[in-house]
């Protein structure tokens, strides 16, 4: 049976200096997942901004005129089930990962605030459906367009 010590090892199999090099290399904004949004907006004609520095968390896609904001996030970096494998990485990037994943939340809440629709794509739903994850993102867009036309005609 495995110890508690051994489960809970929170080690690295790489020196501290290759692990920090290896992760250095990785981008954080057009990533694989954000282009093939990015061309499956572009197919779909949409008009769209990108990286948007004026709002919470810079939006990987922001659709104004709708008031829709979309982040692609990648299932590490941003914690996709964080709670089930936080105990597997060392104390450096699980803070990282966590403050990542509180950072998240902010932005979300501070965008609903200011009456944006925000939009949540994981890398793993790109993967499994492309096509269902660009379905949702087009929906918030026809829904933020004509509930911004109806309170321009009302006088909002």
């Amino acid at each position: 049976m495995e110890s508690d010590a051994v489960r809970l090892h929170r080690g690295d199999i790489m020196s501290a200096e290759k692990r920090s090099t290896l992760m250095a290399r990785i981008k954080g904004r057009d990533t694989a997942p954000e282009k093939q949004m990015e061309l499956m907006l572009k197919r779909s004609r949409l008009r769209f901004e990108t990286h948007a520095r004026d709002l919470p968390g810079r939006p990987d896609f922001v659709f104004r005129r709708a008031r829709v904001a979309v982040f692609v996030d990648g299932d590490f970096w941003h914690g996709w089930r964080f709670p089930s494998w936080r105990l597997k990485l060392s104390e450096k990037w699980e803070k990282k990962i966590e403050s990542n994943r509180q950072r998240d939340i902010r932005n979300h809440a501070r965008l609903r605030r200011g009456g944006w629709t925000v939009v949540r794509i994981w890398e793993h739903q790109l993967d499994r459906d492309a096509t269902l994850c660009l379905r949702r993102v087009l929906t918030a867009v026809k829904v933020g367009r004509s509930r911004n036309l109806v309170s321009a005609r009302e006088g909002r």
